[in-house]
């Protein structure tokens, strides 16, 4: 497993338009992120679905949320990590 840097938290979060958002973290890094990775299978089906959904991303305990309850960890949108979704192994 690789070593990351320090835990980084969300401040704010901006929808710019489907799948991309402006995210500040607490240590002033600003990024445009594609979350069209991240919006894969279960509670996010919803939000990839719908713009007006999608356009309802928050913050939340220092990540970014959506009232359905799904968020996605700030150190994965910081540290560029890939999403589980594309990182778990299919069954044999």
């Amino acid at each position: 497993m690789e070593t990351l840097g320090p835990l980084v938290r969300v401040k704010k979060v901006l929808a710019l338009q489907p799948y991309i958002v402006r995210v500040e973290f607490e240590d002033r890094t600003v990024k445009e992120i594609d979350l069209d990775n991240y919006l894969r299978g279960g509670v996010f089906e919803a939000i990839r679905n719908s713009p007006a959904k999608f356009a309802e991303v928050t913050v939340e305990g220092g990540t970014i949320a959506w009232p359905n309850g799904a968020d996605i960890d700030p150190d994965v949108l910081y540290y560029d990590l890939e999403p589980a979704t594309l990182t778990e192994s299919e069954p044999a």
